[in-house]
Order: C-alpha cells, then structure tokens, then sequence
C-alpha cells in the first residue's frame, strides 16, 4: 500500500483490541492549483514569515501562540501538545451503535478507510467487523486527528471499514435561520404534475464516474490555449431566471424536452381537471 497513513493506532470494541490505520479516501490531486507568480519577472512568490520588528524568521523557530487578549499570547510548542494524550489519541474505542438513518447527513463529514495492521491483529479486526456486519449498525467512537477529537461514525465495507468524521453540534447551522424566511407558496398541482413526471423521466441509476468538474476542466483548456499563445477564453451564457408567467410554458417544454430520456409511468388525472391533465400530459 502506497499511501502513508493518517493516523495510526488501535480500533477498540470492549476487551477486543486491534491496531487499525487510517487512510484519507478521498483525492483532489487532480485539481488544478495556482501558485502567486510576479508578472513582471515570472518568479513564483515565496511567502517568508517576517516579524514586524526583527525581520525575516525561520519558519522552524515559530511557536503557536493563543490570543488571550489584545497581543497577548499563551504559547505552545511540540512539547506542549505531546502532554495533552487522550485515551483517543491512540484508540478508537467504539462506545455505541446506531441506525445509519439516525445520523443527519449534516453531521457526515470526511471519510477514512480502515484498515488492520499486518500480523496478529488482523484476526481481531474481522471478529469486530463481522459483528458490525451482523448487527446491520454504524459504530460510534471517538479519536484525536490533526489537532482535534473527532466523533467518528464506523461502517462495514467489503473486506474493511471506513470512518466518516461527525461535524460537532454546534458547527451545524441551524436550518431555520435561513429556510423560515421562504415565504409559503401554494404550488399549481397541474404544475406540480408536470414537474413531478419530468423527474421521472430523468431517474437513473446513481453513477459517480460520470460526474465531472466542468469548470475544473475549462481551467485546464484554457491552460492548454495559453501554452499554445492564445487567449484561452472559455465563456458561457448566463441561464435567464424562470418568469413566472411562463412558468407552465416553461414546464411544458422542459416535458417535451425531457422525452427522450426514461418515460414516467402515466398518472390518473384528477376528476375535476380532466382537460388540464390531458394538455400537461
């Protein structure tokens, strides 16, 4: 296994205890990514830690400091975080389990494969994942990671796990604060049937590998035209917002639009909109 480790420790259930790593299961190496480059001479601009009354410094030397109040500052080295060693910063100690769909989708966060150190310990990971597996539950457990305790959601996959950090509470936003303002509008149901069967002819099945950063990929064909002495202009129209008045037009020609796609199961028209239901269709 190519990828180093984000964190390294021990996967606890109870007395049963196995030592686990942690692997990021995600990559954005592929995103195109800037440097500050001086135009005038096309040199990368380095960003040189300076104090504004000594000057330039090694970035080695610098401690973290916390503001106390107006600068003022308690400050911390390595030696000061090694002294703060939870439980968690070595253990993952799995101390509940739920339903999947009693965690918010709010609350998912990053995800990390799990997976068992060779030697004895991998006997002890398959006896915690198949009970897992059994019980048909997410675990619960806690664990210390870049610089903070996580609350971690565990769930089985294939022949390993992979934990989801949770969001704490109050990172969460509360919805209301910006959903109670929406004003409360009736929707035309001959609208709400035309919209609703557009979306059936839209099902599909879902299939990651097709999503695509379209705007990631215009960076790199305008990159493309620059190499090449271009101008590596890539423009798209803004889309017009949809005018009320028009909006059953709207639906109607999305409907048409939308045929070639996979046909929506006919509804029954309402009793006392036959003529209604029969133009929308």
């Amino acid at each position: 296994m190519a990828a180093r480790p984000t964190w390294q420790g021990h996967l606890k259930l109870s007395l049963v205890t196995c030592p686990v790593a942690l692997y990021t299961a995600t990559s954005s190496a592929s995103h195109v990514s800037f440097h500050l480059i001086n135009p005038d001479t096309n040199n990368r601009i380095r960003m040189v830690p300076t104090d504004p009354e000594t000057g330039p410094v090694e970035r080695s030397d610098l401690v973290k400091g916390f503001e106390v109040s107006k600068d003022e500052y308690v400050l911390f080295d390595d030696a000061d975080f090694d002294k703060v060693k939870l439980e968690s910063t070595r253990t993952i100690d799995i101390n509940q389990f739920v339903d999947e769909d009693e965690i918010d989708r709010l609350y998912w966060d990053d995800p990390f494969y799990v997976v068992p150190e060779k030697g004895v310990g991998a006997e002890a990971f398959a006896v915690i994942r198949d009970a897992m597996k059994a019980a048909g539950k997410i675990a619960i457990g806690c664990l210390v990671l870049r610089g903070r305790e996580r609350q971690i959601a565990l769930e089985v996959r294939g022949k390993g796990l992979v934990a989801y950090s949770l969001r704490p509470h109050d990172e969460v936003r509360d919805a209301g604060e910006y959903f109670d303002d929406i004003p409360a509008v009736k929707a035309d149901q001959d609208m709400v049937e035309i919209a609703t069967r557009i979306i059936g002819q839209k099902e599909a099945a879902f299939d990651p590998s097709k999503f695509t950063d379209r705007y990631d990929d215009a960076l790199k064909e305008m990159i493309k035209a620059k190499q090449k002495g271009g101008k590596g202009l890539v423009e798209a129209p803004e889309p017009d917002d949809t005018n009320v008045v028009d909006l059953m037009a709207a639906l109607r020609a999305s409907l048409k639009g939308s045929a070639g796609g996979k046909a929506a199961p006919a509804k029954k028209a309402a009793a006392k909109k036959p003529a209604a239901k029969t133009k929308a269709a």
